[in-house]
């Protein structure tokens, strides 16, 4: 007879897979407990939360006290928090200070981890160099084969941030030029670009808003970034709410919580009622089920279901483009947005319902063949995108299995797109009960 069959098997089990769901503690490995030493002598002390590897997350912080709504999460102090401060108080100040014209504090920040993960074990803060991300999956790491399966409007912000970054390396040459004396190898090996974008995505993905006053030495971009070490290991979640700010009198950022989270459970912390595509564009993730995911319909998409003779058509996309109506129309949870829905009415006017645009783009009906030719092509767009995404997974399901190296970065656009296709599964159902209630 096997062992383990029995009642207290059962219960070793249940506890087991419990833990697996609950999170693995790791605060036990070593870069961890460096950087718990390194922030201890840094005036920061936390009994509660601990660092964690989950199941769903990945990396993230339990914790093990239970935790109520109105309840601290973390108090990090200022000494923790690297800012431009940071970076003017370093060798590098009197660099920045002295160059004209003066840099982004985005720059100056980006130079001073690259400069500092350089240094390796001289760097002072190499404990929280040691637990940053070696690679990110934001739209620019992203190799190209992979960005091509992603959404159309999606797919043109991830080009735009690599142009943006490329061109940010590009006018920052001279500058890390000048930072010459301060390094024995050649400053454009050490300001490669992929140093530069490691750093970018470092500061993208991970630093916290944190305004600060404006500074000669730098450009007159904000100046509102703070890197967090140990706060930022906080994952978000669209479903909790939290208080996060600098708090003046204790000197320190914290961050409250508005929600409960049981003991042993990952705490979150949410980013902002993000869709699932401005959070792979922001920080490199998508979240299942996410209460604020939208598929994006393009002009292209919108406006192939309507005639090229139409005799209005060009006035028609004229009008959706001077109201701000050709950009942000999606398919949510609840069906088709109010303004694509809006946008189609308006270009399902007959040349008789013209001059009723204005009343149109105010929501009112305009006549209930309007509105049943705008519920068809709604349904007709439905459809083609729910196929076009599952063209695209089928993809997706072969490159898998072809190409190894890229299969965490296809795992992330294939939850994407089937986070979509749920949504435009749902959607259709939504316009064929509209199609029922209005025949």
């Amino acid at each position: 007879m096997k062992k383990s069959r029995g009642r207290t098997g059962r219960k070793r089990r249940r506890k087991h897979l419990q833990s697996f769901m609950d999170g693995v503690n790791s605060s036990h490995k070593m870069e961890y407990i460096k950087l718990k030493k390194w922030l201890k002598d840094r005036g920061f002390e936390d009994s509660n939360l601990r660092p964690a590897q989950f199941w769903d997350t990945g990396r993230g912080l339990m914790t093990t006290k239970a935790l109520q709504a109105g309840d601290l999460i973390i108090s990090l102090p200022e000494k923790c928090l690297l800012t431009t401060g940071t970076v003017l108080s370093s060798c590098l100040g009197e660099y920045i200070m002295k160059w004209k014209p003066p840099v982004s504090p985005l720059i100056a920040l980006c130079t001073f981890l690259i400069a500092e993960k350089h240094a390796g074990e001289k760097s002072l803060w190499k404990p929280y160099l040691d637990v940053l991300p070696k690679t990110y999956t934001c739209p620019v790491c992203l190799e190209h084969d992979v960005v091509s399966l992603l959404p159309q409007p999606l797919r043109r912000k991830a080009q735009e941030q690599r142009m943006t970054v490329h061109e940010l390396h590009m006018s920052s040459k001279a500058f890390f030029s000048s930072l010459q004396p301060l390094f024995a190898e050649n400053t454009g090996t050490v300001f490669n670009y992929s140093a530069l974008e490691w750093a970018w995505c470092t500061i993208n993905t991970r630093t916290i808003y944190m305004k600060h006053s404006q500074r000669e030495c730098f450009s007159l971009e904000p100046d509102v970034y703070a890197l967090a070490p140990y706060l930022d290991l906080l994952n978000h979640s669209p479903n909790v709410q939290v208080k996060a700010a600098f708090n003046e009198q204790t000197r320190s950022y914290e961050i409250w919580t508005n929600s409960q989270c049981k003991k042993y459970e990952e705490v979150f912390i949410c980013y902002g009622p993000h869709d699932n595509q401005r959070l792979l564009l922001e920080y490199g993730f998508v979240t299942m089920n996410n209460p604020h995911s939208s598929v994006y319909v393009s002009s292209d998409t919108l406006l192939k279901y309507f005639p090229p003779l139409d005799k209005q058509r060009n006035a028609k996309i004229a009008i959706l483009k001077d109201h701000d109506f050709l950009e942000n129309l999606t398919f949510g949870w609840d069906g088709p947005s109010w303004r694509l829905l809006t946008a189609l009415k308006l270009l399902s006017l007959g040349a008789d319902e013209f001059t009723c645009w204005r009343r149109t783009l105010l929501g009112d009906v305009i006549s209930v063949r309007n509105e049943q030719q705008t519920l068809n092509i709604t349904a007709k767009i439905c459809h083609f995108l729910m196929e076009e995404t599952q063209h695209v997974l089928l993809q997706i399901s072969q490159l898998k299995s072809n190409k190894e190296n890229l299969k965490k970065q296809l795992a992330l656009v294939e939850a994407l797109r089937l986070e979509d296709l749920k949504i435009l599964q749902k959607s259709a159902e939504i316009l064929c009960d509209l199609n029922m209630a209005t025949t």
